[in-house]
């Protein structure tokens, strides 16, 4: 739009210079005629031009004084070739109008008034001619409004594009996030539960091959119920499955004493627990992570620490759970958080909770993983 307002500007002036070079007979009038026509075209220009300077404000200032100037000279001297009305530029000015230079439009409108007297022009005719200037201020200003308008909707459709594309991509990264984030659950949850069952599936069956030799019935006992607690592993595993896509409420503390009986029954381990007599509802998450965590210790207790006696203590305070397990398995020198560790530490942390790991030289030493989790907290970030 503001090449086509530009466009007939330039007309207007080239028409104006035409004429005045078409006049017969050089004279220094022409020449003046033609400098001052050149003047009024360029300067303005020097402050407005289509991309490059927008100080709008001046450049009206300056039509006015160089161009305005011409048109109302050119009127009073009716000898003159080079005449123009002064529609187009009421319309250029009207197109480049702002809150600053709204005094222009009754300056447009009342033009033909200073040369009314010198004309003797009746009030119709000067009112006439002031109306079509300012029609045409009025035009210019509809001008500008829908090329203000079509560039807004041009910038909107921008936005809206990239902002469609930022969607898309976050839309992208976060099933991304999603898949990673499913996929190291899963991870954590097999070795967790695996890791553990593996380790009494193992001790069970060293004591029975000791057997198979010297009291083979017992041996065979053995191995019916290591099958028994393989099948029992296999709808743990099952019951993980259908837990993570259907997360339905279980009790915790009957979770933990089936895994505490399974536990005493193929290791051998004297395990003791302190549950509390009543349970409050938690969430899925929470549940799962204590379960892992109480795994991960009885596993590391036999595996690492050679343990022979273990404690777990379970309680619940007014916003926290809490939960201890300590065994009498050989003191750790260094701790180093391997995948199970740093797995549980993990899943805890994720829910708002604080895993520690403590072990010291004593009479007897004690090793003792301690787990904080926060039950409101967790509750409320899930049903946001």
């Amino acid at each position: 739009m503001d090449w086509g307002i530009f466009a007939l500007r330039l007309y207007h002036y080239i028409l104006l210079l035409s004429q005045a070079l078409a006049a017969s007979g050089f004279s220094n009038r022409t020449l003046f005629n033609v400098i001052w026509l050149s003047i009024a075209l360029v300067v303005p220009l020097l402050f407005w031009f289509p991309g490059r300077r927008t100080n709008k404000v001046w450049f009206c200032i300056l039509e006015l004084l160089l161009g305005g100037s011409y048109y109302v000279y050119s009127v009073i001297h009716p000898d003159l070739t080079s005449k123009a009305d002064y529609l187009l530029p009421s319309l250029t000015m009207g197109y480049l109008l702002t809150k600053q230079s709204l005094w222009i439009v009754p300056v447009v409108a009342s033009i033909p008034f200073s040369y009314q007297s010198s004309l003797r022009l009746s009030w119709e005719q000067t009112l006439s001619i002031g109306t079509d200037n300012l029609l045409f201020c009025f035009i210019g200003m509809w001008a500008s409004f829908v090329a203000r308008a079509y560039d807004q909707k041009n910038k909107l459709v921008i936005e809206v594009e990239q902002q469609n594309r930022l969607l898309t991509h976050y839309t992208a990264e976060i099933e991304k996030m999603t898949l990673l984030e499913e996929r190291n659950r899963m991870s954590k949850e097999l070795h967790d539960t695996l890791g553990h069952s593996f380790i009494s599936l193992i001790m069970s069956l060293d004591a029975s091959i000791a057997l198979m030799d010297s009291k083979p019935a017992e041996a065979k006992d053995r191995l019916i119920r290591l099958r028994t607690l393989a099948e029992e592993n296999l709808d743990e595993m099952r019951n993980i499955v259908h837990e993570m896509g259907e997360e339905e409420e279980s009790s915790l503390i009957r979770q933990i004493e089936s895994l505490a009986d399974r536990f005493r029954e193929h290791t051998g381990a004297a395990l003791t627990l302190s549950l509390p007599e009543t349970e409050r509802s938690i969430h899925f998450e929470v549940r799962q992570a204590i379960l892992r965590v109480i795994q991960e210790s009885f596993t590391n207790a036999l595996k690492h620490g050679k343990a022979s006696q273990l404690h777990l203590d379970l309680r619940f305070s007014e916003g926290n759970l809490q939960l201890s397990v300590r065994n009498n398995g050989q003191p750790i020198d260094k701790l180093n958080y391997g995948f199970g560790l740093t797995t549980m530490t993990h899943r805890v942390e994720r829910l708002g909770g604080s895993l520690h790991l403590s072990s010291g030289e004593g009479t007897p030493a004690i090793t003792e993983v301690r787990c904080e989790i926060p039950l409101k907290g967790v509750i409320l970030h899930e049903e946001n």
